[in-house]
């Protein structure tokens, strides 16, 4: 029997993101975002806190290595393997530190490279670090209607909210791997890429925690605080020094199994207490 995203219940766990100064701003994840570095190589720098870890790597700014996505145990992830391979997803073998064996990935229809597996066993990481595990990513792509055929057909992510323009045609999209309102998105764009990747906060208290932390920094806030209409979640974001854009978000919608929702692209959509970044 096979499973869906949902059924499988998989979870966002850590992302690969590409510099061209990537020491610089592996030094900025762990100020700015609270977390230990490490030096893996002279290319490649780990950041990690408590349930987030980002992966800084030499390469072109504002491009995504991958996504790291975990199966709670090795059944569910091969029962989602045969559903991927029953809808006929081109499967590629994969092999990280952070997976057990088995692991796999694949490219969406803009070639974002999306894995999958179960995590080894990892000593749980001690810190008073403000609570925010990564929780999902957002992707610009010219072609939305293609990312929600993918997303929902071939991978079994859950569609939950769209975002429609006057004319019909498809502007956002929201997609879950399990019950948190979004784990992947998508934004009607010119390019294609990363939107960017956002932090779950739990509360609000934590979100004034968090801009605190920031103003220590001399971070300024490019956006927020507010409260999107699409999973009802309060948020604030910033921008990276490679311009990659960073939200802490709190109190997001948790959905199980309720009817896709529609809204209008318009403001209010995007925030409903005022002012909103229109991507398109």
């Amino acid at each position: 029997m096979t499973l869906n995203a949902v059924q499988a219940d998989i979870y966002l766990h850590h992302l690969e993101i590409k510099s061209n100064d990537p020491d610089k701003l592996a030094e900025f994840y762990s100020n700015v975002m609270d977390m230990n570095l490490k030096r893996v190589s002279n290319q490649k720098f780990l950041c990690e806190g408590p349930n987030r870890k980002i992966i800084i790597k030499k390469g072109k700014n504002k491009t995504l290595g991958y996504a790291g996505m975990i199966c709670k145990n090795e059944e569910n992830l091969e029962r989602y393997k045969k559903f991927l391979i029953q809808n006929e997803c081109e499967i590629n073998n994969f092999e990280s530190e952070f997976y057990k064996s088995g692991s796999f990935s694949l490219h969406d229809p803009d070639d974002n490279m999306i894995c999958f597996g179960v995590l080894n066993n990892e000593n749980s990481f001690c810190t008073k670090s403000i609570h925010a595990p990564l929780q999902h990513l957002t992707f610009a792509s010219k072609d939305v209607e293609k990312f929600q055929t993918f997303y929902e057909k071939k991978l079994g992510f859950q569609v939950t909210d769209r975002v429609i323009k006057s004319s019909g045609e498809l502007a956002t999209c929201f997609t879950t791997s399990n019950h948190e309102h979004h784990t992947i998105a998508c934004f009607k764009s010119s390019k294609k890429g990363v939107d960017h990747h956002s932090y779950e906060a739990g509360e609000w208290n934590n979100i004034k925690l968090w801009c605190d932390h920031f103003a220590k920094n001399n971070i300024k806030l490019m956006w927020g605080p507010g409260r999107h209409g699409p999973g009802n979640n309060l948020f604030v974001f910033i921008e990276d020094i490679d311009g990659n854009w960073i939200e802490i978000s709190a109190e997001l919608e948790t959905v199980h199994g309720r009817l896709v929702k529609d809204w209008p692209q318009e403001e209010k959509t995007l925030n409903l207490w005022g002012k909103a970044i229109m991507r398109s």
